[in-house]
């Protein structure tokens, strides 16, 4: 069973320039109960399936588990996902040793850019771009989960 280890933030200045893929991402829920989140993913032209347990009590690490599965799948599982999808923009930027996702979200989340960095162990050094701003790793509000049932906009 594979552990999740990451550091979330938010995005406070131009970090477009440093991007070297962007990939375009819808997904919705199967079921968001925190203890056991099951998510359904559209990303490109790949559909996956994920199931989270629940975090720690820093919010950095939890049970992650992931497989690709055929896109007809994801997109017919995506019709019968709790109400709120969340529709989202995926850059990978490499700084030092790590590479960041940041993640533009559209519709009732827009305007919201949030980093994530994935770590080996918590308290794992990792480079801090100029663009990162103040870290969010643990707050409810920034759950993917969450934003599908109170979007940034509604805050």
């Amino acid at each position: 069973m594979a552990q999740e280890i990451e550091k979330k933030f938010l995005v406070k200045g131009d970090f477009k320039p440093f991007a070297h893929q962007a990939t375009r991402i819808t997904q919705g829920y199967l079921s968001s109960v925190p203890e056991r989140t099951v998510r359904v993913r559209i990303k490109g032209n790949k559909g996956y399936i994920t199931v989270k347990g629940i975090g720690n009590e820093s919010g950095a690490s939890r049970f992650e588990w992931e497989m690709e599965i055929p896109l007809e799948d994801a997109e017919q599982l995506m019709k019968i996902c709790e109400p709120g999808v969340i529709d989202k923009t995926r850059y990978l930027i490499k700084a030092g040793q790590h590479t960041y996702e940041v993640d533009e979200f559209y519709e009732e989340n827009q305007g919201l850019v949030l980093a994530e960095v994935e770590l080996q162990r918590e308290d794992e050094p990792f480079e801090k771009p100029e663009w990162l701003g103040e870290e969010v790793t643990g707050d409810p509000r920034y759950f993917n989960s969450m934003l599908m049932k109170n979007p940034y906009s509604c805050w």
